[in-house]
């Protein structure tokens, strides 16, 4: 699972996508952002097709840094993971 990769990888930002099988990705960072590890603390970026403020909204109240909508354009995905690795 997502959260399994999380504890042994370690990953320095992670990007979410919200629809995901077993687990959708706003469970998937609430689970994150309950670890004991310095891991919860990742920024992590949310992926999705929805674009509806509710969608924006729920990502970050579930702890996602950012939000990004599908089809991606770069720049802003670039932007995405510049800012959250300040």
């Amino acid at each position: 699972s997502v959260i399994e990769l999380a504890e042994h990888f370690g990953p320095d930002i992670a990007i979410m996508d919200i629809q995901m099988p077993e687990m959708n990705g706003l469970d998937a960072t609430r689970k994150i952002r309950e670890m004991h590890t310095p891991y919860a603390r990742i920024p992590i970026i949310a992926m999705t097709a929805n674009t509806f403020q509710e969608d924006t909204d729920a990502a970050l109240a579930a702890g996602m840094n950012d939000f990004v909508s599908k089809p991606i354009d770069i720049n802003i995905l670039y932007n995405a993971l510049k800012e959250a690795k300040k």
